[in-house]
């Protein structure tokens, strides 16, 4: 099972989510619980998607550090 960096925004009204790894799989969600299990759906889909399409499953790459300033 592979791990993918996923970037987390609170917007005004609700929350969106999406992976830099894996261009155009994004969620969106009224609370950060439910734009987690979007985001969990949405990256299920998009993988069963590429790999139904015979398009190669990118690795996870990106990473994330907290930079004091």
């Amino acid at each position: 099972m592979k791990k993918y960096l996923v970037i987390f925004e609170k917007a005004n009204d609700n929350y969106s989510a999406y992976s830099p790894d894996l261009p155009g799989c994004i969620a969106t969600g009224a609370t950060r619980k439910e734009v987690e299990k979007n985001i969990r759906e949405a990256i299920s889909f998009h993988l069963e998607g590429l790999k139904e399409d015979g398009l190669s499953v990118p690795e996870p790459s990106s990473f994330t550090e907290y930079i004091e300033a």
